[in-house]
């Protein structure tokens, strides 16, 4: 009888500014599912204003932890298929979109490919993934920096704003 290795723990970050953005977070995280994706934590909602790119709307942003057995690579593909399936039509880098999905964490698995670099090369500039993951798991640690989501989100020196995001009230 054989040990059985958990799978990894995975954080993905999902974002949003065209549409109906809460949506989109939804449908997405749900399609993820089907996909082998298993969800074990989730993040509130933020607003967060646009880092990067042409003017533009603000965002949804979340992240949600999870595990998978799919290889990182395969978890990117079907990233990817899930995005372009609701609708993200990549335009201007960074530009508005229907729905993005980032792998920011796999492990402690460190990959530099060219279609994937892991842990995300970003992860410990933006706030707007920082404050979400902090929220699910603070202690989870980036493998090349050696520092926790906290530690990272402390040193972090992203000014954008991100704020709790609540949904507005609607009419009876």
């Amino acid at each position: 009888m054989g040990l059985r290795m958990a799978p990894p723990h995975v954080y993905l970050g999902l974002g949003s500014n065209l549409g109906d953005r809460e949506r989109a977070l939804e449908e997405g995280v749900r399609a993820l599912g089907r996909r082998g994706f298993r969800v074990m934590s989730r993040s509130a909602l933020y607003h967060t204003e646009p880092v990067g790119g042409p003017p533009q709307g603000w965002f949804l942003n979340a992240v949600i932890g999870g595990e998978t057995a799919m290889s990182p690579e395969a978890l990117l593909a079907q990233c990817l298929e899930v995005e372009l399936q609701l609708g993200r039509i990549r335009g201007a880098r960074n530009g508005p979109r229907v729905l993005d999905i980032d792998l920011l964490l796999f492990g402690d698995e460190v990959r530099e490919t060219a279609t994937l670099t892991l842990p995300h090369p970003r992860l410990h500039e933006r706030l707007f993934v920082l404050i979400p993951l902090s929220e699910i798991a603070p202690h989870a640690r980036h493998p090349r920096l050696q520092l926790s989501a906290e530690q990272m989100r402390a040193r972090c020196v992203d000014s954008a704003q991100v704020v709790r995001y609540s949904a507005p009230a609607t009419e009876a």
